[in-house]
């Protein structure tokens, strides 16, 4: 993409996919904005391409987000086991949606993370096996499915996935205001109800090996 002339009549670098910087592959915003916690300013003349542009290095970041969170607490629960949660907390961060996000990055190491799907891609993923991960990243990666294609191939019983014997199906009663808390949560994590309930009841047996009681 062509670069565009920003508002201080610099011109700006062109970025790779998704708004990443052409050498570094750091994620990069356009020198043509300036953003702020509530709001982003965009100059009065922008091409179409430019402003498109600018979209995907927002997603991107947005996107990003996750895995650093993740990446983030996941540091912090090795490094400071006994004090990180008030760390967490001062951050006012939902600490479930902030374990969830661990939980899919601690499934995913650095290196096996696709840097052209999203983390909902990866979440969706999180809880088949490495193998099963990898072949439907590379699948959701050669043919450009959203995280919602994805899910629908995942339902669907797309070709080559494997059953495992040890799969288990389980049925959880629950109340009305718990299957809308549980939805409410899970949107809140960017991930299906289903992933969320997985990675909350690994959290959990975490904890209880870890020597540690669980509230009620």
């Amino acid at each position: 993409m062509a670069s565009q002339k920003g508002v201080y009549g610099q011109a700006s670098q062109p970025t790779g996919p998704a708004g990443m910087g052409p050498e570094t592959g750091r994620l990069v915003l356009s020198p043509a904005i300036r953003a702020r916690r509530n709001r982003l300013w965009l100059p009065a003349e922008l091409t179409l391409d430019a402003w498109s542009e600018i979209g995907l290095q927002i997603v991107a970041i947005g996107d990003s987000s996750a895995w650093w969170l993740g990446d983030w607490l996941m540091y912090g629960k090795k490094r400071f086991p006994d004090r990180y949660k008030k760390a967490v907390a001062e951050t006012s961060l939902d600490y479930q949606t902030l374990r969830n996000y661990a939980w899919v990055c601690r499934q995913f190491p650095a290196d096996r993370r696709r840097s052209q799907l999203s983390f909902q891609h990866h979440a969706e993923l999180a809880s088949l096996s490495t193998e099963e991960q990898d072949e439907w990243l590379e699948k959701a990666e050669a043919l450009g499915w959203s995280m919602h294609e994805l899910r629908r191939q995942l339902r669907a019983g797309g070709a080559g996935r494997r059953k495992r014997p040890a799969e288990l199906t389980l049925k959880i009663a629950m109340t009305f205001n718990q299957q809308e808390s549980w939805h409410a949560a899970a949107s809140a994590s960017g991930v299906d109800v289903q992933v969320w309930i997985t990675a909350t009841l690994n959290n959990a047996a975490e904890e209880i090996r870890h020597g540690r009681k669980l509230r009620p």
